[in-house]
């Protein structure tokens, strides 16, 4: 993942419907699209795998600083056992509410569901400002990598117009309709991929072992973690997007589960072949160092295929980035919590097209910022967000045994909450340790969210605004019918 941010510093049916059922909604079939549009714009299993790819890494770009931080041993170690403790229990808390809430929004409806409107609301605050200030960082990443082979747009007007173009041919690609997102994220992903698979090939006859025992001299802890946690995150963001997922209860946990595995493999392998065919001190681990290491291993054509793919990878990172972004305003829309016109849909391609026109200029004027105290907050308020998420999954589990899960995590309530508590118990660490800037920041955006809420219902109360709601316990029960009609059950 190339993103770099810096967490520690600044650098079944009821039988009735009751009040708190009430407010947890979901999309209609109107909402959630109708027609051969709305068909022919469905995520099938292979395109929703990469889209969660690019969600969450886009390849091994930006796995560098935890060998410099760390030294080889502790890097493999970390990308090896680190899935098992975040990024398993956070897609494993995904797919089960996917599944059993299968409409636009995620982890809003989530919230909504469990403790009521407000929550909900402040959960889409948090989330979204994260997601909106991440995407904002890969147009200008595009443009840095395009620089190295053009650099007339390293600065200036060539650079603006360069972000400027990235930021509306990527918003055209989302108007499009998600399909055609994912299938673009497929050969995104395979294009981007491709020559680590072909730098860990090549590797294989240099590979020294011992040099995989090597440890930093001063290791700086606090980046090492920061590097795992945010290479292997993000995996919720596709939650936004269930109501346009076919047969999402059996497909959201096979992608989820197999985008885990290619996810990790894909930082995994190419660090153990890089840092075992080279002889290069932690130090010089900087981020982009994996095209030299593909240079000294394979030879300059495969280090600027590398770079090439860097370019790639921040084009999947930013289109996947603002879909999720896009369909979970659309999502808050439909719940009530947001004005109606952000679930406006294009009559063509069925697109949320207000809340991505609105995504993609909040990102592309961030584009333009720098702003790495904002960064900062941004990520602490989305481990606010996960700690809210983790504290819904197992209050639902208490509250409504009774919810249709077509899937449910396997461990009962008491292996659910060990599970949840240890990725838990890592967020409340790298939260303790942010300085007073990133609180200061995060308080300003947690108020700004509370006063959207109140806004909001102001204005819904005196008709200033066109709000919707839906009736959610029967749109999950239809969605639920409808899977078991098309299983042929």
């Amino acid at each position: 993942m190339t993103r770099e941010v810096h967490l520690g510093d600044a650098s079944p049916k009821p039988k009735t419907v009751d009040a708190d059922a009430a407010s947890a909604v979901l999309p209609p079939p109107a909402v959630a699209g109708h027609g051969k549009a709305a068909a022919r714009n469905k995520l099938s299993l292979v395109p929703l795998i990469f889209l969660i790819f690019f969600e969450v890494a886009g390849g091994p770009y930006g796995a560098e600083p935890a060998v410099q931080s760390a030294g080889p041993l502790f890097a493999l170690l970390g990308f090896l056992i680190f899935p098992f403790i975040w990024a398993i229990p956070e897609s494993l808390v995904t797919a089960e509410l996917s599944t059993a809430m299968p409409g636009n929004g995620g982890f809003v409806v989530w919230a909504d569901r469990a403790f009521g409107p407000f929550t909900g609301s402040l959960m889409g605050t948090w989330k979204y400002v994260s997601g909106a200030i991440n995407g904002a960082a890969f147009p200008a990443l595009c443009a840095d990598y395009l620089a190295r082979v053009v650099p007339a747009v390293a600065d200036g007007g060539p650079r603006v117009a360069t972000i400027v173009t990235f930021n509306v041919a990527l918003s055209f690609l989302n108007y499009t309709g998600l399909s055609v997102v994912g299938w673009s994220a497929v050969a995104l992903g395979i294009a981007s991929l491709s020559p680590f698979v072909l730098m860990s090939g090549i590797a294989i006859p240099k590979i020294r072992p011992h040099r995989w025992r090597v440890t930093a001299a001063d290791k700086d802890w606090k980046l090492f973690f920061n590097t795992l946690f945010w290479n292997l995150n993000y995996w919720d963001s596709v939650s936004t997007m269930a109501g346009e997922v076919e047969n999402p209860g059996k497909t959201f946990p096979t992608a989820l589960l197999s985008s885990v595995a290619m996810t990790s493999l894909g930082y995994l392998l190419p660090l153990m072949a890089a840092t075992g065919a080279i002889d290069a001190p932690p130090e010089n681990w900087g981020n982009g160092f994996f095209a030299d290491a593909a240079g000294t291993i394979a030879g300059s054509w495969l280090k600027y295929w590398i770079e090439v793919g860097a370019v790639l990878s921040s084009i999947g990172l930013y289109s996947a980035t603002l879909s999720s972004a896009a369909f979970q305003l659309l999502g808050m829309a439909d719940l009530g919590l947001l004005p109606r016109i952000f679930a406006l849909r294009a009559p063509i391609f069925n697109t949320p097209w207000v809340s991505i026109v609105v995504t993609s200029l909040i990102t592309l004027g961030m584009s333009f910022l720098s702003f790495n105290n904002i960064v900062a907050a941004a990520n602490f308020l989305y481990s606010l967000g996960m700690l809210l998420e983790f504290a819904t999954f197992i209050w639902l589990r208490i509250k409504r045994p009774e919810m249709a899960r077509p899937y449910s995590v396997p461990l009962g309530l008491p292996g659910n909450i060990v599970m949840c508590l240890v990725p838990s118990g890592f967020l409340v660490f790298v939260m303790a340790i942010a300085g007073w800037k990133v609180y200061a920041i995060s308080a300003i955006f947690t108020a700004a969210g509370v006063g959207v809420y109140y806004l909001m219902k102001f204005c819904k109360a005196r008709g200033f605004l066109n709000f919707g709601t839906v009736d959610g316990e029967e749109m999950m029960y239809e969605r639920h019918q409808q899977e078991s009609r098309n299983d042929g059950v």
